[in-house]
């Protein structure tokens, strides 16, 4: 006798235009409309496929088919937290039916490069919101339609219908059940929502099909970068993912604390301190890190004498704002991949209420840093502010190269932080990184030694400085590196050619 298997159902759907045809959606997930694909995984078989696919309208699906057996067997029947369920529920259950834990597991797998934001053929896309239509068919919610809407509306969806599913349609009098049919619509980044449904879905469920073990907390902040720490639910989202582990719990509560302080007002976890600053009103309060930083630039820019400069990887716009209050700084351009920073830097320069001349000091852009472009030639400046961090070690070549190579500034500026002084935070865990999204940290050593070899395969000097307080033991919080292009590059450089022709 065969087994007779369950299915789990979600798709995602997005429109477009001949310029911008819907299809690209095959693109960002790295399947293809014209086929049909399947998956093993320890509980069953995923399937991708297109139920539709042209340039006015795509929809991918994702079918995963469950093996209550195999389910059985490998998560020796754990319901919710790990706990061993009755004997028979462990066969007769709605887990190979229902969105839950199973679902994000197989759409984490399938989807990897999109839910990392990753899509080498169509970057710009990729770091750009879509139109996006999201449905799961049958999904327990413990909490009802009510829950869901909290979860989901504070992240940008335009649209959260949420339809209680009945007992039993014939019987409507014994009321609804504990699923309902969910349906998203919004222009959001294709990555920040498959990240939000591999979170929210075994959130919704309250149950996971395997042990919660402590890589969890890094999963969890991984995929909640960016949203997360600000959601009004935060504290309900970590004790359900983390299924209910106290002390799990508090490690990522304590992390998103940290990340949400640092968001708030482009403060780093290193000023956390200051927020606590348990000092009288008469003593002076030290410098919040983030000042210290903005300063330590705009002197750096001062001394090469820019007039038009970079913001790359500006984010909500603190730095380009305080260009702007420098009259010296005739042309400043912030370029961010995030087009939800983008918008909170444009409402914090408020362009709309500049005098002409002011507003045509600035642009701001959306583009990706790992990739070359063409309209950041030609500029005195580029800024990299806390930005390298952010980076796999693997695309930091390509924004060398791109920076470096292809845009060439005269003058780079780059900060990081300095991982040795992290000791000196007693609210940083220790062997933490600063931030939930930083891919790493480097010693003043590390950093010399990566920024020698920029510059002198790119024709560049460079020179170090200290940012904040520098401690005579683990030096200072932040590293600034300044670039310079070498006299005989810069002499070079078809701009200054044309110049010096027209001098």
């Amino acid at each position: 006798m065969g087994t007779i298997l369950g299915q789990v159902f979600l798709t995602i759907s997005t429109t477009g235009t001949l310029e911008r045809p819907a299809t690209d959606l095959g693109f960002l997930l790295h399947k293809h409309p014209d086929r049909a694909q399947a998956f093993s995984t320890s509980y069953g078989t995923a399937h991708v496929f297109y139920p539709e696919a042209s340039a006015v309208r795509c929809t991918a699906a994702l079918l995963l088919e469950v093996d209550p057996v195999a389910l059985v067997r490998r998560g020796k029947g754990k319901g919710r937290g790990g706990a061993p369920d009755a004997a028979l529920a462990q066969y007769v259950n709605d887990r190979p039916y229902a969105a839950s834990s199973l679902l994000s597991v197989a759409l984490a797998a399938v989807f990897k490069s999109a839910l990392g934001g990753v899509c080498r053929a169509l970057p710009e896309r990729a770091g750009a919101p879509l139109p996006l239509r999201i449905e799961v068919p049958a999904l327990p919610a413990r909490g009802g339609a009510e829950l869901v809407r909290k979860l989901f509306v504070p992240l940008g969806w335009e649209r959260v219908e949420v339809a209680e599913v009945a007992l039993d349609e014939q019987f409507p009098e014994w009321g609804a059940s504990r699923y309902v049919r969910l349906v998203l619509e919004g222009e959001l980044r294709l990555a920040d929502a498959l990240r939000q449904l591999y979170i929210l879905l075994p959130v919704l469920d309250d149950a996971k099909h395997y042990w919660v073990a402590p890589d969890e907390v890094d999963k969890l902040l991984r995929a909640g970068v960016g949203w997360l720490a600000d959601h009004p639910e935060r504290p309900l989202i970590t004790r359900r993912y983390l299924s209910h582990r106290w002390g799990l719990t508090r490690q990522a509560d304590q992390a998103l604390e940290l990340v949400r302080l640092a968001e708030s007002d482009d403060l780093d976890v290193d000023s956390v301190d200051n927020a606590v600053d348990e000092r009288t009103d008469t003593e002076e309060k030290p410098v919040p890190l983030a000042e210290h930083r903005r300063t330590a630039i705009l002197e750096a820019l001062r001394g090469a004498g820019a007039h038009r400069v970079l913001d790359l990887g500006c984010g909500q716009g603190q730095l380009v704002q305080a260009l702007l209050k420098d009259a010296r700084f005739t042309e400043i351009v912030g370029v961010d991949v995030s087009m939800r920073a983008l918008t909170i830097a444009s409402r914090r320069l408020k362009p709309d209420r500049m005098g002409e001349r002011q507003a045509g000091r600035v642009t701001l852009r959306q583009g990706s840093l790992t990739y070359t472009d063409k309209r950041l030639k030609g500029y005195d400046a580029a800024v990299l502010s806390e930005v390298i961090e952010h980076l796999d070690l693997d695309r930091l070549p390509a924004l060398e190269y791109a920076v470096f190579g292809s845009a060439r500034p005269d003058t780079v500026l780059v900060t990081t932080p300095n991982v040795e002084y992290n000791v000196r935070w007693e609210s940083l865990p220790a062997g933490h990184v600063r931030h939930g999204d930083h891919r790493f940290e480097w010693t003043r050593a590390e950093f010399r030694e990566w920024s020698g070899k920029v510059a002198e395969r790119h024709g560049y000097t460079v020179a170090h400085l200290p940012v904040g307080p520098d401690d005579p033991e683990v030096g200072p919080p932040t590293q600034l590196a300044v670039f310079t292009l070498s006299t005989d590059n810069t002499e070079n450089k078809p701009e200054k050619k044309k110049e010096a022709e027209a001098a």
